[in-house]
């Protein structure tokens, strides 16, 4: 067997391998949705990714003789670090072939690129933000993966504890059926936060979030609600511009409810993607030369039948008030005048009670368990 060796994909040849890697590893795979090419190169570029104001980042690639095998990118977010008083090195976008000396090469690489810069832990897979994808999928492999999440063999997880990697935090998500009546609970408690709380859905535009001020109410919402969620820190000004520019083009409005206060303040928002997972495995990542078509069809004229709840955020002290019995007393409508027949979540961390808790009214069915490892370097 040639030797494993793995280096920094710091030349345009070694990018592109780094790139490749996953159409070789999930060729017929049916489950795996490829990410745009484009947002992957995006990330290691400081001109389109603010992260790396506060984060070093760095892609390897692991080659088996001449032949590509495995990636995997090294990142120290020092603001998380500082946030959560640790010394820790993530790593992120982990692939490789099922042979173990690949996937211990390209973890070993990581580590000792963050011990050099001071770190004691390794932890992943996590991205440089909590709304990067992260976590490794530990179950439901027959199950089509998502834009926003991480679909991998039934391999990896098993090189994972070979290598003698623990358990961190798992995530679950949230699959429903979209009812064609709002549940009479939600009913009942979306009544009561209009009427004694004071609470009311407003829609916007794009326009108004991208020009009006709604864009950054809206990040410094999140980064109030999410303060308290593992790995979280908070996004920048100039973050919150990138995602904004990235994420608005694709929404549909209507599938955006905002929740404000009597007195006009914005204390809970539900975001809701149109999937576009087949689209995605079309165009195979790539916008140039076909690829957009699908993606374009998806998004205006013949869209998947199921969707994506990307996030919901309520402000602190506004939780357990009806927000987000607001949410679904707005959106189930909506999802069945748009033909939407079910959702499904990101991924929820699976000690949030409260969060997982709040969908039983619409029997929930949880899948895709996927984990976040750790070893002590």
């Amino acid at each position: 067997m040639n030797k494993i060796t793995v280096v920094r994909a710091d030349t345009p040849k070694r990018m592109n391998d780094f790139l490749d890697i996953p159409e070789h590893i999930y060729c017929g795979c049916a489950q795996y949705v490829p990410d745009m090419r484009s947002d992957i190169r995006r990330l290691f570029d400081s001109r389109y990714n603010a992260g790396l104001e506060f984060s070093s980042v760095m892609p390897f690639v692991a080659y088996q003789g001449t032949v590509p095998v495995g990636r995997i990118v090294g990142v120290v977010n020092r603001k998380a670090n500082t946030t959560w008083n640790q010394a820790i090195v993530r790593f992120s976008m982990i692939e490789f072939i099922d042979l173990p000396e690949v996937s211990a090469a390209l973890l070993n690489t990581v580590a000792q690129w963050g011990r050099k810069q001071g770190m004691d832990t390794l932890q992943g897979p996590m991205g440089i933000t909590d709304f990067d994808k992260e976590g490794m999928l530990v179950e439901d492999f027959d199950l089509t993966g998502s834009m926003t999440a991480y679909y991998n063999h039934t391999y990896y997880p098993q090189h994972m504890e070979l290598l003698g990697f623990q358990k961190e935090v798992d995530w679950l998500q949230v699959r429903i059926n979209i009812p064609q009546e709002v549940p009479a609970k939600f009913a009942r408690v979306a009544q009561y936060a209009r009427e004694s709380v004071g609470l009311k859905v407003k829609k916007v535009s794009a326009h108004d979030i991208l020009k009006g001020g709604y864009g950054q109410r809206i990040f410094n919402l999140l980064n109030e609600a999410y303060a308290p969620i593992f790995g979280f820190s908070a996004l920048s000004a100039r973050q919150a511009e990138e995602f904004l520019k990235k994420y608005v083009p694709l929404l549909d409005m209507r599938l955006v409810p905002l929740i404000e206060n009597a007195d006009g303040e914005l204390v809970g928002i539900a975001v809701t993607l149109p999937s576009l997972a087949h689209a995605l495995q079309q165009s195979r990542g790539r916008l140039w030369p076909f690829g957009w078509w699908p993606l374009l069809r998806s998004m205006k004229w013949q869209h998947e039948g199921s969707t994506e709840l990307l996030l919901i955020a309520v402000r602190p002290d506004y939780q357990g008030l009806g927000v987000n019995a607001l949410f679904f007393d707005d959106l189930i409508p909506t999802y069945n005048r748009c033909g939407y027949t079910w959702a499904e979540t990101g991924p929820q961390l699976e000690d949030n009670i409260k969060e997982l808790s709040q969908w039983k009214p619409l029997n929930p069915t949880y899948v895709k368990r996927r984990r976040c490892y750790k070893k002590k370097l």
